[in-house]
């Protein structure tokens, strides 16, 4: 099983979801540790290479979690955050960038 590694405050964030939210998102999330896909997701090229997102809704809203799991040492979470629009706001895309950016820079 691939660790899992947040990113910035991903896993802060994460944290502030309601309960049910934050239970199934570690669901989805334990999925992929083992090596597994999450049931609800979309790949998201925007951002970069092999980066996904996983989309959970509850009473409360809608739910994503940006995460690559393609490297071979780690399950990396890039970004967690609440989604409020159709579209994922420019904000969190930009971040999630940024965020792999810096991770693949850092590991050559």
């Amino acid at each position: 099983m691939k660790r899992l590694i947040f990113l910035g405050n991903a896993r802060v964030e994460l944290r502030n979801f309601p309960e049910d939210a934050r239970r199934q998102l570690g669901t989805e999330l334990r999925r992929v540790q083992e090596g597994l896909e999450p049931f609800d997701w979309k790949p998201m090229t925007a951002v970069g290479a092999g980066v996904r997102e996983i989309r959970v809704r509850e009473a409360s809203g809608a739910y994503r979690v940006l995460y690559v799991a393609t490297l071979v040492e780690a399950v990396y979470v890039l970004h967690s955050f609440q989604k409020k629009t159709q579209a994922t706001p420019k904000r969190d895309l930009d971040l999630a960038t940024l965020r792999y950016r810096l991770l693949r820079q850092g590991r050559q």
